[in-house]
């Protein structure tokens, strides 16, 4: 059975309740499904077949206090990863100008920078148009599960 890892980098709880509520729709096309709030350089070994990172941007631009280790540990022990592939969900608010979906887009580059190869595009969830993020995430989820088409071999 295929594999997907959901790292989260949350600060209220809405980029975790974004993974949980996607990770239903992964399981209906057969992945196994670990949703990581804690995530550590080790969850990436071995690599899953699919990673997603949900992550909401805190501060002015900085990633989310449970997110911070790992982001470090990336660019302080960078691990290979030209065999990632991933998707990302990044929340934030508009509100903030220029650091809008910072940690998102900081992240992002970071893996690019790793070798990792991001499927479709990155979603960028603003918190001034959209109450709920899920109900922005699901949609983008469903397409892009469509898209790269994800189905269990």
């Amino acid at each position: 059975m295929p594999s997907i890892k959901i790292f989260v980098g949350t600060m209220y709880g809405g980029a975790l309740d974004v993974a949980e509520q996607v990770a239903p729709l992964f399981e209906q096309v057969g992945y196994e499904v670990a949703i990581l709030e804690q995530p550590t350089l080790d969850d990436l070994d071995p690599l899953p077949d699919l990673a997603l990172f949900c992550v909401s941007t805190t501060g002015s631009g900085d990633f989310p206090g449970n997110f911070v280790p790992f982001a470090r540990d990336l660019r302080e022990s960078p691990p290979a990863l030209d065999q990632c592939r991933y998707g990302l969900i990044a929340l934030g608010d508009s509100s903030y100008g220029e650091t809008f979906c910072g940690a998102g887009r900081s992240l992002d580059a970071l893996l690019e920078d790793l070798g990792a190869q991001r499927l479709g595009e990155r979603l960028e969830i603003d918190a001034m148009e959209t109450f709920m993020a899920d109900d922005a995430a699901i949609p983008w989820v469903e397409s892009w599960i469509e898209e790269q088409g994800l189905q269990a071999t």
